[in-house]
């Protein structure tokens, strides 16, 4: 399972949501500060600079550029 961590008007978070759409891989997208804090979202991924942040299965991966090169 893929879970992205986006934020509104982030062309790579649409990118990571249509790759997953492509390769008809399930994920899920959450939202920052609809589905989750800033300050959550730096308790998760205390080294992240930029968005999205991917998992899966529940481990960190990188942004979409790593998300590719695994699907």
């Amino acid at each position: 399972m893929v879970t992205i961590y986006g934020k509104p008007s982030c062309a790579y978070c649409v990118m990571a949501k249509t790759l997953c759409e492509q390769k008809g891989v399930e994920y899920e997208y959450l939202t920052l500060q609809e589905d989750y804090t800033t300050e959550e979202f730096f308790e998760k991924f205390p080294t992240a600079r930029t968005f999205p942040q991917i998992t899966m299965d529940g481990d960190a991966i990188g942004g979409y550029t790593e998300l590719e090169a695994k699907l």
